[in-house]
């Protein structure tokens, strides 16, 4: 798969994907990061609109990035 858009994946493959790209969060090997005690949440819960299919990953990143800015990006 060379495309992570959601209209070139299944919800099972973006799932996939956002596990995969955060399989350091939480499972043993975190390197404290500080992202969950920063205010961000659950890094897995920020990026079910991805899994639902709602939002693309770089609108999420770019939201999130807006709101520890305060600037509007995208």
């Amino acid at each position: 798969m060379d495309s992570i858009l959601i209209k070139d994946t299944t919800r099972e493959q973006r799932v996939t994907i956002i596990e995969r790209s955060l399989d350091f969060c939480g499972k043993g090997s975190c390197d404290f990061c500080g992202a969950c005690s920063m205010g961000t949440g659950d890094p897995y819960a920020i990026y079910q609109p991805y899994i639902d299919g709602i939002m693309e990953i770089s609108e999420i990143n770019a939201r999130q990035a807006a709101s520890h800015t305060g600037i509007e990006r995208g």
